[in-house]
């Protein structure tokens, strides 16, 4: 399929979908007209590319760990590794870390919106 199709079908940018090809986590073949044509498991290895963004990894980090995914269900390959399992159990850490912090301010607010209200 063509990049403004692989597009449409994933809601990411075109301009996205050529940085995730320069940064090594998606390729496509080029037709004689040297137009991208990506094949369709492009569309589950975009949206695998996405939810490791909304999950706070940068694009290196991503692009080591690609490689040891399955794209359809996210699930480990053969090829997984323990480095994978200690980078992916780290990273989880990471966002633990964040979630309490975040939780901790929600309750800071909580305990201003609720004085602020009572007085």
């Amino acid at each position: 399929m063509r990049i403004g199709e692989l597009a449409r079908h994933t809601g990411v940018s075109e301009r996205s979908l050529r940085y995730y090809e320069a940064q090594g986590l998606l390729a496509a073949d080029r037709t004689p007209g040297g137009h991208r044509d990506y094949p369709e498991a492009a569309v589950d290895r975009v949206i695998r590319i996405q939810e490791l963004y909304a999950a706070g990894l940068h694009s290196e980090k991503i692009r080591q760990l690609l490689p040891c995914m399955r794209d359809q269900d996210g699930g480990p390959s053969t090829v997984a590794t323990p480095r994978l399992v200690a980078d992916l159990t780290a990273e989880r850490d990471r966002i633990d870390r964040m979630i309490a912090d975040l939780l901790r301010s929600r309750d800071t607010l909580d305990e201003v919106i609720q004085a602020a209200e009572a007085g």
